[in-house]
């Protein structure tokens, strides 16, 4: 045992001895502590203690497992670790307890019923008081030795062996010790920053030190002090006292500049969708690469790693992109919300957060569910002391004084809107209203013969798809390209990048079809556009995408519009509700021009209240205090269901055995996201256990220019040549 090398993670996994995994851990939680102001010394002793317990033969012998076998008994090597307290002073046990009790498992309720309190009902009840401290001290009196001359050869800890009864004594003070915590509401600052620590180590291994250097450091944002007459916020200052920010502002009026202008350290920019986050990240990279060379600059949503990738961002910088620290994280609402519902890891998501500026951009554009969600989100952030800066082109007042309540009224809430007349000079679509689809072919016809660029927005896939295929016919030689969120995610990042930097550029016009994922803050600007009915905030979104480019030139000159008539049946509307498809619809303009004046009252029509959906049974924040119960976490379904995001993933059955032998930044590319309800169904098969448990579609359900096609995802498709499964 003496001469074995002792591992922390498998071969598979890529291979980290135990001492090394502990003197990363160690690294990265003293600059955390120091960085969230925390006890350093006692970080460090934790990390180094946290995955001792792998020392065991029992987790070595594991390790290596090719399968598990039937009725293994668990072996927590979290709970092993705690047999090493008698190495410190018993002062700092109850830190250390929630510290390392936690690391991984929830202590009751666990989603695996694998947290030291679920173990003890499961095995104690049926097997007798103390079995759980059996099953993991086996062979304590070989082992012992070997982990304590490691931790020892750290410098921390003295070198003195430890028994049994010492060993066992260690642990019964730990089950008190959660037997008490979970009686007991709050979230625990401990158990985040080593969480934080562990992970951070555990993605960037070798490169720990010089990545958790890099983290922590503020931004230097002098850039966006830039002044321009086209951008009328950029003139007004932006370093009132006020700690909160509303910024009401059409696009164009420089309304991202001014919302990083508002932040005065490491900053959080949120955007709802994936094409947008995208093209904010490079637009801030871009931006602070000249002030900041050595920016630690992350984005964060599910495609993220592939999109760095194609990128050409080091393989360390694209494995750490999730953890804490970033100097500037750009990523979507979603990625905030596991806070909210507690899911875990939500107490490093807290520390990460606290104390930051956290800009929330476009947040009218979300469903019902998803603003009551950002509604606890704000909440939250302005318990933990974050400077919160809300920017929107348009909003229900309703739900402005909603925000500005949270926020602390007035007298906490810098509110800046443009004045009417320089409102008047942001007029720039004529709206026309249209029976049917039938109706827009001849406009797209002329507007292609004038060598135009025709963007076409959907608000279902299946219907982007259809009338792709339909244009496909009718101007086969014209350059077409179709997005929406079912492709490959090595697809989707592709047309994402082709939209802005070839489409966007053509100059012997073009056709884009696309759903909703073209609607926020995608830096394109398209000559005309067909649009089918959707609510009136989200159609000026997209309407943002259509003579966009402001220059002295544009002011004062109006490109046309055109949107479909509402279905007749609900499940034609979907995602959205149809009467408010029906509202929005009917107080739009037909042939005349939108002004930017009239929107706010406009919206206000549409939407005279807003249903922020109760969801407080399942958050975690409620009248001001945490009713979660320490060192535990929920479990992520309930927080996906909520969203109706996509909450799986499929790959194409060419690709299942190179799904199966590939790294995890491989796999991603492979994959496509999807929500549950819509593939689980379909009798599909599944490759369980392997990296998302992908669903396998047939390779006739897929295609790069089309996507995945929910109506050929039946066994009947699949090809005979493939074994799956």
């Amino acid at each position: 045992m003496a001469s074995k090398t002792l591992y922390a993670k498998s071969p598979d996994n890529g291979g980290t001895t135990l001492r090394d995994h502990l003197i990363h851990v160690a690294i990265a939680a003293v600059c955390i502590a120091r960085a969230w102001k925390l006890d350093e010394r006692l970080l460090r002793i934790a990390a180094l203690l946290h995955d001792i317990g792998k020392a065991s033969p029992i987790f070595q012998a594991r390790l290596f497992q090719k399968q598990k076998p039937v009725n293994q008994k668990p072996f927590r090597h979290e709970l092993t670790s705690l047999f090493f307290l008698p190495l410190v002073d018993r002062q700092h046990w109850p830190a250390l307890v929630e510290l390392i009790v936690a690391h991984h498992k929830s202590i009751k309720n666990d989603g695996r019923k694998k947290g030291l309190l679920d173990l003890l009902n499961e095995f104690e009840e049926e097997e007798g008081e103390g079995v759980v401290f059996e099953m993991h001290a086996q062979q304590w009196a070989e082992w012992s030795p070997v982990a304590i001359n490691l931790l020892a050869s750290f410098g921390d800890f003295e070198k003195k062996p430890i028994t049994l009864a010492e060993a066992q004594e260690a642990f019964d003070f730990a089950i008190a010790y959660c037997q008490k915590a979970h009686k007991k509401l709050g979230w625990s600052v401990y158990r985040g920053a080593l969480m934080a620590a562990d992970e951070f180590a555990s993605a960037a291994i070798e490169a720990t030190e010089r990545q958790v250097l890099r983290s922590f450091q503020m931004p230097d944002l002098r850039f966006y002090n830039r002044v321009s007459s086209l951008h009328p916020l950029s003139s007004l200052p932006a370093s009132a006292p006020r700690l909160h920010t509303l910024v009401v502002a059409p696009t164009g009026a420089g309304k991202t500049d001014y919302l990083i202008r508002r932040c005065r350290g490491r900053f959080f920019y949120t955007l709802p969708f994936q094409a947008s986050i995208n093209a904010m990240f490079r637009r801030i990279a871009e931006d602070l690469k000249g002030d900041n060379p050595d920016l630690d600059i992350r984005l964060l949503h599910g495609a993220s790693k592939v999109v760095l990738s194609q990128s050409g961002i080091a393989l360390e910088e694209r494995l750490i992109q999730d953890k804490v620290g970033a100097a500037v994280k750009v990523l979507t609402p979603h990625q905030m919300a596991g806070m909210v519902f507690g899911i875990r890891g939500y107490e490093a998501l807290m520390l990460d957060l606290r104390g930051c500026d956290i800009i929330l951009d476009e947040i009218h554009t979300y469903t019902d569910v998803t603003k009551a969600i950002i509604l606890k989100i704000v909440e939250m952030l302005v318990h933990l002391g974050c400077r919160v800066h809300i920017g929107t082109a348009t909003m229900p007042s309703v739900l402005y004084q909603q925000l500005l309540g949270i926020l602390g009224g007035p007298e906490k809430v810098l509110e800046v809107a443009l004045p009417a007349d320089e409102l008047n000079l942001f007029d720039r679509h004529l709206v026309h209203k249209l029976s049917n689809w039938n109706a827009a072919i001849p406009l797209i016809k002329t507007a292609l013969g004038e060598k135009q660029k025709v963007l076409i927005v959907c608000n279902q896939v299946k219907r982007a798809q259809e009338i792709f295929r339909q244009l496909q016919e009718i101007f086969p030689k014209a350059d077409k390209m179709l997005i929406h969120s079912r492709f490959m995610r090595t697809d989707r990042s592709n047309k994402e990048k082709d939209l802005k930097e070839t489409f966007n550029n053509k100059t012997n016009g073009c056709i884009v079809v696309s759903t909703q994922v073209v609607e926020v803050s995608l830096d394109i600007s398209f000559d005309l556009m067909v649009t089918e009915a959707a609510p009136l905030d989200a159609l000026i979104q997209r309407f943002g995408r259509i003579n966009r480019k402001r220059t002295q030139d544009t002011i004062g000159k109006f490109k046309s519009v055109y949107v479909l008539a509402p279905p007749e049946i609900e499940a034609d509307a979907r995602p959205y509700d149809l009467d408010v498809l029906k509202r929005s619809y009917d107080i739009l303009p037909d042939g005349d021009i939108l002004h930017e004046r009239d929107l706010q009252a406009k919206i206000d029509v549409v939407f005279p209240t807003v249903d922020t959906t109760a969801i407080d049974e399942h958050t975690i924040f409620q009248n001001g205090q945490f009713i979660i119960r320490e060192l535990t976490h929920h479990k992520k379904s309930i927080f996906l269901d909520l969203l109706d995001i996509d909450s799986v993933t499929c790959i194409r059955e060419q690709d299942v055995e190179r799904y199966r032998i590939s790294r995890a930044e491989e796999r991603a590319m492979l994959e496509i996201p999807i929500h549950f309800n819509s593939i689980a169904y379909r009798k599909l098969d599944r490759l369980k256990q392997v990296g998302s448990s992908p669903f396998v579609i047939p390779d006739k359900a897929y295609s790069v220019e089309l996507g995945l096609e929910l109506h050929k995802c039946i066994p009947e498709n699949y090809d005979s040549q493939y074994n799956l499964l």
